[in-house]
């Protein structure tokens, strides 16, 4: 692609960067969605973007979508790492919506991932450290969690370093809330490596630092994962009341996008102790609240980054059937539209369809879809999946199983991760 000459050089010397990023993607016959899905923004935020003309930018999310699109630094006003025209705001809303979209440019632009010269501010130190964040939850999809945990625990000791020299509380603060994000990260990593002890020290740990932050959204979303986690592991008293303690701690500064996300939380705790009837309303009341943020133009608060939406609810649903033992939840929704993204997240929700057809008695369709799912389990040496496969073996009981059964138990024996 030329950059040298036409219009987006034209662009980029009245310094209007979102012209050149429209143009680069248009080339690239990429749709706003598709660039918003890569660099964790909504479409409405990537088309404001690309109509920001001469205004000021925020560096991360320019840095982020020059990676992306192949884009010289110097057409976006980064030339030589200096920032571009004007100071973004910290209230900016693009600047919230950089948490997943700064990867390929942590690598691309390193000059904006390095410990900045004492001189700046401690918000760009923290845009620095979500942006190697970042980097590594996009990593995530491609790469074993083992081969990543020594990464990420070493970039929490640097984060921890800094934060002990900040000089003033609201630079701690600050710093506490990136040290959250990372140990959240941390928690995940631990928890598709199968060692829930680790994940449970984690996720608290991030809560921790959500206090320490002062972050009252970041705090709620902290607890509302740990009770997640927990649902899912099946601590389902214990998920509820940590769902209940999110809520508390939002107060009146609730989001309608806390409220639907909590809703789904608070599904999976009741399907997690057995109860059908909570389980079926709260994921009603979800998806209504779902249905209604899609009508909003606005992108959700940081620490949410993405937009919920009811296709996410449906995926609920289907987690919760399989708990239930209720092919007619799981079955029910559209198992393609569902089984889309992150490889690792789709192998654990084959696995809840895989349980959802062998409870209706479907255990041919069941175990080549179990199959699927512990291919990528093996790929990515997920303890998670493997375990979750393990279970969905462990409720068939027959004294003469089938042939895909038999070779699915071929599989699985002596597989330790």
């Amino acid at each position: 692609m030329d950059f040298q000459t036409g219009p987006i050089r034209d662009a980029c010397q009245v310094r209007d960067y979102g012209r050149v990023i429209e143009l680069a993607r248009k080339r690239r016959h990429m749709t706003q969605a598709a660039l918003g899905q890569a660099l964790g923004m909504s479409q409405s935020a990537v088309s404001r973007l690309e109509k920001r003309g001469s205004a000021s930018y925020n560096t991360d999310v320019l840095a982020s979508a020059a990676a992306h699109l192949q884009i010289p630094p110097t057409l976006v006003g980064l030339a030589d790492g200096r920032m571009a025209q004007g100071q973004a705001r910290d209230d900016d809303p693009m600047h919230r919506r950089t948490v997943l979209g700064g990867a390929v440019a942590a690598m691309a632009a390193p000059i904006l991932v390095a410990v900045p010269h004492p001189r700046d501010a401690a918000g760009e130190q923290a845009a620095a450290l979500r942006l190697t964040t970042s980097a590594y939850r996009r990593l995530d999809g491609t790469t074993p969690s083992r081969d990543l945990a020594d990464a990420v625990d070493g970039h929490i000791r640097l984060i921890q370093t800094i934060t002990r020299t900040a000089t003033g509380d609201a630079d701690r603060a600050r710093l506490a809330a990136m040290g959250s994000e990372a140990a959240s990260f941390a928690g995940w990593l631990a928890w598709d490596k199968g060692d829930h002890g680790s994940a449970r020290s984690w996720y608290g740990g991030a809560v921790k630092a959500a206090r320490t932050s002062r972050n009252v959204l970041l705090t709620a979303y902290q607890i509302g994962t740990l009770a997640q986690f927990e649902a899912h592991a099946g601590n389902g008293v214990e998920a509820l009341n940590l769902a209940l303690r999110a809520r508390r701690a939002l107060s009146d500064e609730r989001p309608a996008v806390a409220d639907a996300w909590l809703l789904t939380v608070e599904a999976l705790g009741h399907a997690a102790v057995g109860d059908q009837r909570r389980a079926d309303r709260t994921l009603t009341e979800s998806r209504t609240a779902a249905e209604a943020l899609a009508t909003e133009q606005e992108p959700p608060p940081w620490p949410w980054v993405f937009s919920f939406t009811p296709d996410k609810v449906a995926a609920c649903r289907v987690t919760c059937g399989a708990r239930l033992q209720l092919p007619e939840w799981v079955l029910a929704e559209d198992v393609e539209a569902l089984t889309t993204g992150h490889a690792k997240q789709r192998a654990l929700l084959v696995l809840d369809i895989a349980a959802g057809h062998l409870a209706g008695g479907r255990v041919e369709a069941a175990f080549a879809l179990a199959s699927s799912a512990l291919d990528t389990g093996l790929q990515y040496r997920s303890g998670r999946i493997v375990e979750r496969a393990r279970a969905v073996r462990r409720s068939l009981t027959t004294a003469s199983p089938p042939k895909v059964v038999r070779d699915f138990d071929e599989r699985l024996h002596g597989v330790y991760l």
